[in-house]
């Protein structure tokens, strides 16, 4: 489904803007940051200042309502109340078996549980690392140069205060089960700025999973998060981005950047289920040999939600892979718009690269944009894209309805069919089995409405 812009939409996306913030969003962490570090966050912070905000002109903001991004006077998010409540909250939710958990309230860290992480590996709050492995972690931060829209919020998260882990697996390094981080967020035009930076060398192996929720609900609080995911010859590594916010009120962004060397393989997954407005980027080079990265996401979008998703493919090297699956489930209101592209650079022959939108339909007012796109610029490749939307078709509901199940039921059956498609592709029948728990308890709350 397309649609056009407005002379009523136009007005907005050139009214003159305002200024997010008057000041840098940082506090005081009682830590003594690098030099290199400060000098990131100044010149964030002019770059931001610097940058327009985002414009209906550009092909990035191409269908997105840009007036759930009209931010003013916002704030850095201040301490939260109630803390041990949050903790529980964490504890309840976390998969049985895990390396290590960390638990973040309004970009604060309230609880820290090491359980299994294996010799030489390094798992901490970010800001710490940023003191105690300044170099490893300068190597490899904020070290994307590209962009699909996000430049303004990119700066800003440049130059906030973080909260979120380093997490480094050295060579031969092994953390076989998942390390699990929670990220409470709260506070009207209060905002919070994330960062998993994980690095997995040489055969060294990574599973992270970051679960963003809401303090309380219908709270207009704000979270710009970042992910540098990194894995040289022969790492692994998967991370999880499970955002289930309350519906109404926040605004999530998410910007991510995936860099695989050679036989090393990244998996990153978007399972979006709350937020008002939600904008998904990731930026995944693929670049030497052997090198393969898979994005997959499953979004069930209801109410007025919009949830915004741009991606790039990016190979690099001959004889690189990679495969992208969206699904997005749609109900009431709701809009998603896709914008993906494969990017096949000069040289690199034998590229393998798939890329596929599914959108699942469940009312005649979801409104679902998808644009998929190719460049290639070398020979003896395989590379597909498309896009689908439709609505559940009649005959499987009564197929269903024929062996007993009610309509609502079967309904909810395909959808959630549909959306767990995503989430199976995933490593980890723990993993898996939260993930699709969250989703079920999702569509049952569709009802209560």
């Amino acid at each position: 489904m397309s649609s056009t812009l407005s002379e009523n939409e136009t007005a907005v996306a050139t009214e003159p803007s305002v200024p997010w913030f008057a000041a840098p969003p940082v506090h005081d962490i009682a830590l003594e940051l690098p030099e290199w570090y400060r000098e990131h966050q100044k010149t964030s912070w002019q770059s931001f200042l610097q940058l327009q905000d985002p414009d209906r002109r550009d092909e990035n903001w191409r269908f997105s309502d840009l007036r759930k991004v009209r931010f003013s006077e916002l704030i850095a998010a201040r301490p939260a109340e109630n803390v041990e409540s949050l903790v529980q909250r964490a504890k309840a939710e976390r998969v049985e078996h895990f390396a290590a958990h960390f638990v973040f309230a309004n970009n604060r860290l309230i609880y820290s549980e090491v359980a299994d992480l294996p010799e030489g590996s390094i798992c901490m709050p970010i800001n710490q690392a940023l003191v105690d492995h300044g170099d490893v972690v300068r190597e490899h931060f904020m070290k994307e140069d590209r962009s699909l829209g996000g430049e303004k919020f990119l700066a800003l998260h440049g130059a906030a205060t973080l909260s979120g882990l380093f997490v480094h697996a050295p060579k031969e390094c092994v953390i076989g089960k998942p390390i699990v981080v929670h990220h409470f967020s709260g506070g009207d035009f209060q905002a919070i700025f994330p960062h998993t930076l994980a690095v997995a060398e040489d055969n060294a192996s990574i599973s992270i999973m970051d679960f963003f929720e809401s303090i309380n609900d219908g709270e207009q609080s704000v979270i710009i998060g970042g992910a540098d995911l990194v894995a040289t010859n022969g790492g692994r590594v998967q991370y999880v981005s499970m955002q289930d916010e309350s519906d109404t009120g926040p605004k999530h962004v998410q910007l991510n950047s995936s860099r695989a060397g050679r036989d090393a393989n990244i998996v990153s997954a978007f399972v979006n289920l709350g937020a008002s407005w939600v904008r998904n980027e990731s930026i995944n080079h693929m670049q030497d040999s052997g090198a393969d990265i898979q994005i997959y996401s499953a979004n069930l979008v209801s109410r007025s939600q919009e949830y915004d998703q741009r991606t790039l493919q990016s190979h690099e090297a001959r004889n690189t892979t990679s495969d992208l699956l969206f699904k997005n489930a749609l109900y009431d209101e709701a809009r998603t718009i896709f914008a993906g592209l494969i990017q096949v650079q000069p040289g690199s022959h034998y590229t393998d690269s798939y890329q596929t939108c599914r959108n699942l339909l469940g009312s005649e007012k979801a409104e679902a944009n998808s644009m998929p796109g190719l460049e290639i610029d070398a020979d003896q490749v395989k590379c597909s894209h498309g896009s689908t939307s439709g609505q559940i078709s009649d005959e499987e509901i009564f197929y269903l309805q024929a062996r007993g199940i009610p309509a609502e039921s079967a309904r909810q059956m395909i959808s959630l069919g549909f959306m767990n498609e995503s989430i199976s592709k995933l490593t980890g029948a723990e993993i898996k089995e939260n993930l699709f728990e969250r989703v079920q308890r999702k569509f049952a709350s569709l009802r209560d409405w």
